[in-house]
């Protein structure tokens, strides 16, 4: 007598290709999804396909093309070289949706979890949408923020659920951009989606941890400037992460400083520990990491990103980080500055880990 059981779920996870850290964060959910029993399948390309191939080598991987947004040279004009490429955007979603449609009937997906796509839901399956960006700031303001608020909310309610990867009430870490006063239907709080874990007695290895990341061309502006910078600081024990998954390079570029092209969720996790200082872009998900390991951070916002200006003084003010602005930064003076700083821990007791019992939920639905 022969015994059937039933067919693992098949989840299809897929980030936005912003930077790393729509890749990045969605790590732990692909791990607890595998936890829960699923089948998970990737769609990505580039740097973040590279990335999730390295922590997840057996899993498949679907060609799908981002946004590719391209940035201004300069900040001052990073919000209207981002409105220009709204047409583009529009029709990567309708592309998107025509994907998602023949790749659920191909692969037999029994479910959507779209990172910050506005155009992966579908009308027979359950599909989340993940952001902590339901206010979207943009450098014009008010009535511009109301608008694209409206937009992303008539986007969001095409899904059956929307995640926010912060904590429902205080403290967070996203502040005004994840809890505006009305908030979307169907919403959870997944607390602090973070890959890393902290650990006791951990010995210090560097004085700093420069975590380098962000669109191109302010990745390699801010790698620039702090290289210049930190050769003229000897005796600083330093590690200078470059945000590079698809290259493979290590070098030491002054005594006691060391540069790697990428590190592994496992080796960078490990590094974090090991620093008195991690140096790094207001980015979302390195925020996360940051208050989980209980990290004190210099954050140095990429020039124009509104959403990444406003996380720097919200954390600032809260005293979480220290800020400083690219113009504006210089490591000796900032790490001097950064002595004086009344670094506040983020505490936020058990439930840095709600998105585990939110994916099991999920999951029991399928």
């Amino acid at each position: 007598m022969s015994t059937s059981f039933p067919a693992r779920k098949k989840v299809l996870i897929v980030p936005l290709d912003w930077g790393l850290g729509h890749a990045t964060r969605d790590i732990p959910l692909i791990h607890e999804l595998l936890n829960a029993g699923c089948e998970v399948v990737i769609a990505a390309e580039g740097k973040h396909a590279a990335l999730l191939s390295r922590e997840f080598p057996q899993l498949t991987i679907l060609p799908l093309p981002g946004y590719h947004i391209t940035y201004s040279q300069k900040g001052l004009f990073f919000g209207l070289k981002i409105l220009q490429q709204v047409p583009k955007i529009w029709k990567a979603v309708k592309s998107e949706q025509a994907w998602l449609r023949k790749t659920v009937i191909e692969h037999g997906i029994s479910a959507v979890i779209s990172d910050n796509r506005f155009g992966l839901y579908h009308s027979s399956i359950p599909c989340v949408f993940i952001s902590h960006q339901l206010l979207i700031k943009t450098p014009f303001g008010g009535v511009t923020e109301r608008l694209l608020q409206k937009l992303n909310y008539r986007y969001i309610r095409r899904y059956s659920a929307c995640w926010i990867p912060d904590f429902e009430g205080e403290p967070n870490l996203s502040g005004a951009l994840a809890h505006p006063p009305e908030l979307p239907g169907n919403t959870a709080y997944l607390g602090c989606l973070s890959r890393f874990e902290p650990k006791e007695g951990v010995e210090k290895k560097y004085d700093l941890l420069a975590l380098i990341s962000g669109p191109e061309p302010q990745r390699t502006n801010l790698e620039e400037l702090l290289l210049a910078q930190i050769k003229q600081m000897p005796g600083m024990k330093a590690l200078i992460v470059s945000g590079r998954p698809d290259q493979a390079s290590q070098k030491e570029i002054a005594p006691g400083i060391t540069q790697v092209s990428h590190l592994g969720a496992k080796e960078l996790n490990e590094a974090m520990l090991a620093a008195d200082m991690v140096l790094s872009r207001s980015g979302y998900t390195t925020l996360m990491d940051l208050a989980k390991l209980n990290k004190k951070g210099i954050l140095i916002p990429t020039p124009g990103q509104s959403e990444q200006e406003y996380l720097g003084k919200y954390l600032m003010k809260k005293g979480y980080f220290y800020s400083v602005p690219q113009s504006q930064f210089n490591l000796r003076e900032t790490l001097n500055a950064t002595r004086n700083f009344p670094f506040t821990p983020f505490q936020h007791g058990q439930n840095m880990e709600a998105y585990k019992k939110i994916v099991q939920d999920f999951v029991k639905t399928l």
